[in-house]
């Protein structure tokens, strides 16, 4: 295994290294999906989280291993990133990488666990506070696209917040793997990071109204903008998966 521990958790090496080696065995799951699992652990005192990113097929494995930063990798090194912008996510603690003379196979990411709240995805009409947390939601996303970070995914569930004091809440992105740095974004990038947030109508005025005011641009194109580039991706998500479905279906058969 190649690995990168932060400064701060060196003296720690041993120990974090055990975590990996004891993953499998490991039965605090928080997250088990189709490509990656996250497991939580204790590092001392500290909790934290481990990603286990799922081994890649032939060819990314090929690439991963010559061409291409691994996703635990570039999760570490975002982090640090978007900790330098002061922008919110779990501090980072390692990184692991199976390399072979050939290819590449399981990796690991390791940061702190952070126990927030809610997610943006549980933000619904009716949510206590909702109008305060979108709003202060909007004004987080506007930071981040003055800071030039394309966070590419930047869907409902990868924002986790946490209530501060009375009406204040802090966002942290997590999901790290695949982001863009610029220089400076345009209208229509913004608008195009904001796409997959909701398919909500409601919603996305409330935020084109908000993001409106903050970049000093007219809220009905904004709002035209944000909600052409929402209902398309609506359109190719939900026609993905009847594909999918249709599928599924015709491989029952064989």
């Amino acid at each position: 295994m190649n690995s990168v521990i932060a400064p701060k958790f060196l003296q720690k090496t041993p120990e974090i290294e055990k975590m990996i080696a004891d993953f499998g065995s490991n039965d605090n799951i928080i997250v088990k999906g189709k490509r990656n699992i996250i497991k939580k652990d204790t590092l001392g005192n500290l909790p934290v989280t481990i990603k286990a990113f799922k081994v890649p097929n032939a060819i990314n494995s090929i690439a991963y291993r010559f061409f291409r930063k691994s996703k635990a990798q570039r999760s570490y090194e975002y982090a640090n990133i978007l900790l330098g912008k002061n922008i919110g996510t779990p501090k980072p603690v390692a990184y692991f990488e199976n390399k072979t003379a050939s290819g590449f196979k399981e990796s690991y990411y390791i940061c702190e666990y952070l126990n927030y709240d809610f997610m943006f995805r549980d933000i619904t009409k009716g949510y206590p506070d909702y109008e305060n947390i979108m709003k202060q939601f909007v004004a987080f996303c506007y930071e981040l696209h003055e800071k030039g970070i394309e966070f590419k995914d930047h869907s409902p569930g990868n924002t986790l917040i946490k209530k501060e004091a009375e009406g204040k809440y802090s966002f942290y992105l997590v999901d790290l793997n695949r982001m863009d740095f610029h220089t400076s974004m345009s209208f229509e990038q913004r608008m195009e990071n904001l796409k997959r947030l909701t398919p909500e109508k409601e919603e996305v005025l409330l935020m084109s109204r908000e993001y409106a005011k903050l970049y000093n641009k007219d809220a009905d194109e904004v709002f035209n903008m944000l909600w052409d580039k929402t209902s398309n991706f609506q359109k190719k998500f939900w026609r993905k998966k009847r594909i999918k479905g249709r599928l599924k279906s015709i491989k029952k058969l064989f």
